[in-house]
């Protein structure tokens, strides 16, 4: 098997690099770094089938010879801070980019799984989120660059799926953490690790009643092979659900994330306990657009991929900090 990996060196990336590289398929990498690190992919730069590239997909993309059987397009900046910082081409990657890359899946005719995210649902108004919810998103807010990016990925994917002999798979992303995460990628989890282990005061925003769940990396890779193994024919049976035949294409939206929530302040006192840390809690107010909830219905996932998450909240959270630590102790200071 060919793949290729676009963002593969981001945090969710080279996961998925490493994953594949210990199932023998030929991986290709590609990323630009702007958020992406060499670091992420070091120890897969000796594996004989794995091949990196540096490449702006919103730009021409290089010719690739031969079969390509599967391409992930996981190439976005995604935190909060990365996005803030990197708005137009935030907005750039998740429209030309996207395009780029449903264009070389089309021409290779290879299965295209889009990364989407938990965003696009915005400040939810149904509770959990399954995926024929619409959304309910600001989209002049601070964090709209991100939201419409996605939104637009999953539209122009959903055009190709229904004009072209495409089969594509959209996953939601739901909060995922793991190693690699860097210490100043600005998501809760890393922020709470990063203050923890130095003893420094833990932020929570508003009052820490906003809730989120959030998903071990490896379960996350998972889900996502588990996605891409699944969006082939025969079709599945409901077009309007968000999963089925679109004319000569199959496509499929599914959730990917843990169902098991959690406020921000009771997250925040978990890692200080299993950081044995002297930190105290300290409130600041909430920021604009910050969801209060945020938790998905994973039901397709589990009927229709076999899937669920295996690792367990406070399993995660050591290993997590396990990792934290041992950087720390390397003093990179940006993980």
């Amino acid at each position: 098997m060919r793949i290729i990996i676009a963002g593969g060196a981001g945090f969710i990336g080279s996961h998925l690099c490493g994953f594949y590289c210990s199932q023998g398929a030929e991986v290709i990498c590609l990323d630009n770094f702007i958020t992406g690190r060499q670091k992420n992919i070091q120890h897969l730069r000796n594996k004989k089938k794995f091949t990196f590239q540096k490449v702006d997909v919103t730009k021409d993309l290089p010719k690739f010879k031969g079969k390509v059987d599967l391409l992930y397009h996981l190439a976005s900046p995604a935190s909060p801070v990365d996005y803030q910082r990197f708005p137009l081409e935030t907005l750039k990657v998740g429209s030309v980019g996207t395009e780029n890359l449903l264009r070389l899946a089309l021409e290779k005719k290879a299965v295209f799984v889009l990364a989407s995210t938990s965003e696009i649902y915005g400040e939810p108004l149904v509770h959990p989120q399954r995926e024929d919810y619409w959304g309910n998103v600001n989209s002049v807010g601070p964090r709209s660059v991100y939201d419409e990016s996605k939104r637009f990925a999953e539209a122009i994917t959903t055009a190709y799926c229904r004009r072209e002999s495409l089969k594509a798979g959209v996953a939601r992303i739901f909060n995922t953490y793991g190693p690699r995460l860097r210490l100043d990628d600005g998501r809760v989890v890393p922020n709470f690790i990063c203050q923890a282990i130095k003893n420094e005061p833990v932020t929570v925003y508003g009052k820490g009643t906003q809730t989120r769940s959030l998903c071990y990396v490896s379960d996350l890779v998972r889900g996502l092979v588990r996605l891409a193994e699944k969006v082939r024919p025969p079709p599945y049976p409901s077009p309007a659900a968000g999963g089925g035949s679109m004319k000569k294409g199959t496509f499929l939206v599914v959730n990917l994330g843990n169902p098991e929530e959690i406020t921000v302040l009771n997250l925040a006192k978990r890692v200080i306990s299993f950081c044995n840390s002297k930190s105290k809690i300290v409130f600041k107010p909430l920021p604009e657009d910050d969801p209060t909830r945020r938790c998905p219905d994973i039901s397709r996932a589990k009927k229709l991929l076999g899937w669920e998450p295996e690792i367990g909240m406070e399993e995660g959270l050591k290993r997590t900090i396990s990792w934290f630590r041992e950087q720390k102790r390397r003093g990179d200071g940006r993980v």
